[in-house]
């Protein structure tokens, strides 16, 4: 059987890109799994980490926000209030990080080797995203805990974790590219992340937000995948405020086709830069 070729040449790769994509998909599943294995390589109690920190951080905002300040819960058990928001935005906060310095990281490979650049950041995302699904156990034994049975709009949980995915996305191609040309960002990025949690209804609800500012507290596109998955997942009383929720999917969508438009815009010159 002859072995399939690739050529490059003046104009090729630009019209093939995405389906060099799918040719090179055995690379994205090595990066990812070695990402993956090496995460937690060496450490006392392994991908356990992907536990601790998102249910430490539940029980801090419990504390605060729940017993102390005593905000509304929405009839819900306030450590799944809490986690049910915990759940998107550490698997955005965590692809900012990854996707920040995924491109540094595999300078070696980016300088050598021809292949859609895009399958790097892209790695470092599922990445995140097996984090995400590993911290959903924590879900179900609060769930278990508190004897908390969802209702049928558990069914649409798949459909805001593909709205978060494309905010991680993004929001992670941006900053990809821009650490490239610009190595502040390895130290702008934990403070975004920082900052992005302070500001998103992590440890409180987005209904405690006055109605005057709703659509202004949703130019933070974290507002409405978090509402979407506290809808989804506790039900009864939990409410979407759809203008807030409308605005905030937009700017997920425009920070995914910009953030794919400036990385290939940017892409050709990364192995100068790196």
């Amino acid at each position: 059987m002859k072995a399939e070729e690739l050529i490059i040449e003046a104009g090729r790769t630009e019209r093939q890109y995405w389906q060099d994509i799918w040719r090179y998909r055995e690379l994205f599943y090595f990066l990812a799994w070695r990402d993956i294995l090496v995460r937690y390589k060496q450490t006392a109690i392994g991908i356990t980490w992907a536990l601790i920190r998102p249910f430490l951080t539940m029980v801090v905002f419990t504390v605060v926000f729940g017993n102390l300040a005593k905000l509304p819960s929405q009839g819900a058990p306030y450590p799944i209030l809490v986690f049910a928001a915990m759940l998107p935005w550490q698997f955005f906060a965590n692809s900012l990080a990854a996707c920040s310095d995924s491109l540094i990281a595999n300078a070696n490979l980016i300088s050598k080797v021809y292949f859609p650049r895009l399958v790097v950041p892209a790695s470092a995302v599922i990445v995140s995203f097996v984090d995400f699904l590993i911290s959903g156990i924590i879900l179900l034994g609060l769930m278990a805990w508190y004897n908390f049975v969802p209702s049928w709009r558990i069914l649409t949980m798949p459909v805001f974790a593909v709205i978060a995915f494309a905010a991680a996305m993004g929001g992670g191609l941006w900053l990809a590219a821009l650490n490239v040309k610009y190595r502040d960002f390895r130290y702008i990025v934990p403070f975004i992340v920082q900052f992005g949690l302070y500001i998103s209804p992590v440890g409180f609800s987005s209904s405690i937000v006055p109605d005057r500012w709703r659509m202004l507290y949703s130019l933070n596109p974290m507002v409405g995948v978090i509402d979407g998955f506290r809808w989804a997942i506790l039900g009864g009383s939990a409410k979407l405020h759809l203008p807030g929720l409308s605005l905030s999917m937009a700017l997920v969508a425009l920070l995914f086709v910009s953030g794919v438009w400036y990385f290939r815009k940017t892409e050709r010159t990364f192995a100068d830069l790196i």
